[in-house]
């Protein structure tokens, strides 16, 4: 079993996340950005930190509510570094700002994010990688596969033998619908738990 697979299982924080959400696909938008947003805020952490926080992350930024954080100005970026409850990162809190006007310009280009992903499908993680450098803010190498791991657009987020991949397979993640070159490597995901 990869790393993460064999020791989320069970764990009050990961093993939630691991049995439910990390690797299954997502179409809603607002859902894909809340991913984004957690993957951002991961950088230099732990993921256990980001899965403590993730529904007082989930209140700070609207629900993930895109069109409500695209319209946040300097009073809603203060009252972000001010909780106590999330990252209190500038930089942080700027990207995902950021980045939710850039995923609203591709909504009105694109008709969603999801039908951007789409469109780009299927990349290897090294283009997936430039590809979200040049659009989003925020969004190295470790962020971008992890984000694109956890929404079925990218393999490994479980090993063949856990019980969650078989029900993943069922989902017809995106990234089963590519050759065999692109099938799950055998090993851990690179995770920082």
């Amino acid at each position: 079993m990869s790393f993460y697979c064999a020791i989320a299982r069970g764990h009050a924080h990961h093993g939630p996340y691991h049995d439910k959400e990390y690797g299954f696909p997502l179409k809603d938008d607002d859902e894909l950005f809340g991913r984004l947003i957690l993957e951002i805020n991961q950088a230099g952490l732990s993921w256990l930190t980001i899965l403590k926080k993730q529904e007082s992350l989930r209140v700070a930024y609207s629900n993930f509510e895109i069109s409500k954080v695209a319209r946040y100005g300097e009073r809603q970026r203060q009252r972000l570094l001010a909780d106590e409850g999330i990252i209190r990162n500038r930089l942080k809190i700027d990207a995902v700002i950021h980045n939710a006007k850039v995923i609203l310009q591709l909504q009105k280009q694109y008709g969603s994010f999801y039908k951007w992903l789409c469109l780009h499908h299927p990349l290897s993680k090294a283009e997936w990688v430039k590809l979200f450098k040049k659009t989003f803010r925020f969004t190295g190498g470790e962020i971008t596969g992890e984000f694109l791991m956890s929404i079925g657009f990218l393999p490994g987020a479980h090993h063949a033998d856990c019980p969650v991949y078989r029900e993943i397979l069922e989902r017809k993640p995106k990234w089963l619908l590519c050759s065999e070159a692109m099938l799950p490597r055998q090993g851990s995901t690179g995770r920082q738990i």
